[in-house]
């Protein structure tokens, strides 16, 4: 069994990572653990949404190297052009190799950077729709064209064990997955309640006030990107995300 190439702008599906990674492999043991949390009846995962997908195999899972920024933004791009076949509550999952256990502020940090550079490689303008001010309501990070919520788990996430896990790792779920499985406003009332019950049970903290629905006034997309173990709303380190475009992403310099 191979080790799988970590550099290679690629995701896989549940059976293409076993047949991938040996199971002593950081890939395989960062997996076993994501499959373990989504699969838990004693102990159920609040977004209902994630395991849906987990379940109907609709989730795609990718591995990176933290300094390897050009290949984790073409993996995106290739998965954004597939998304839609994937069925209605896909998500790209992307794990990082794992590393000595940073501080919260420290993983915030790098995850701000991290969509900073991924911006800085896309290839496509963002929607003209989507405002470019991250304090409006109507902000939410693109790539490839696609608006996208973004969440990050890191191991430094103690409190908040929705937003733990072993390793830095970073979902991607196109904004359109929420339009389709969130209509009409009856279902989306009964699925953000059946959630929040679940956070409140899950986590040692209660649920952060940053969380909401999109397009709410009160409501901005990219506090609820990063939540810490604190419930305090904290700023985006960068004023914008909009970045100009590179002609070829993989000539680019690698960075994280």
């Amino acid at each position: 069994m191979s080790q799988g190439n970590s550099m290679s702008p690629r995701y896989y599906s549940r059976k293409e990572i076993i047949e991938a990674f040996d199971p002593h492999s950081w890939q395989r043991v960062m997996f076993s653990e994501f499959t373990a949390i989504l699969t838990s009846e004693c102990r159920p995962f609040p977004c209902i949404f994630g395991i849906a997908g987990f379940k109907a195999d609709q989730l795609r899972f990718t591995f990176f190297e933290p300094d390897d920024v050009a290949s984790l933004a073409l993996t995106l791009e290739k998965f954004l052009k597939m998304a839609r076949e994937y069925g209605p509550n896909t998500s790209l999952v992307a794990f990082s190799r794992p590393g000595p256990i940073a501080s919260i502020e420290t993983y915030r940090k790098r995850f701000w950077t991290l969509l900073k550079r991924l911006a800085v490689h896309d290839r496509k303008p963002w929607p003209n729709y989507i405002a470019e001010n991250l304090d409006d309501p109507h902000w939410e990070f693109c790539f490839a064209g696609e608006p996208i919520f973004v969440v990050c788990n890191t191991p430094a996430h103690i409190l908040r064990q929705s937003r733990r896990a072993s390793t830095f790792m970073i979902t991607f779920q196109p904004r359109w997955v929420f339009d389709t499985i969130l209509n009409p406003p009856e279902r989306a009332e009964k699925a953000f309640t059946k959630v929040r019950r679940r956070l409140e049970k899950f986590d040692l903290l209660p649920p952060s006030p940053s969380l909401g629905r999109y397009g709410d006034s009160d409501v901005l997309e990219y506090q609820q990107y990063f939540i810490d173990d604190e419930n305090e709303r904290a700023a985006c380190p960068f004023a914008s995300l909009h970045e100009p475009k590179v002609t070829n992403p993989k000539k680019q310099e690698n960075v994280a």
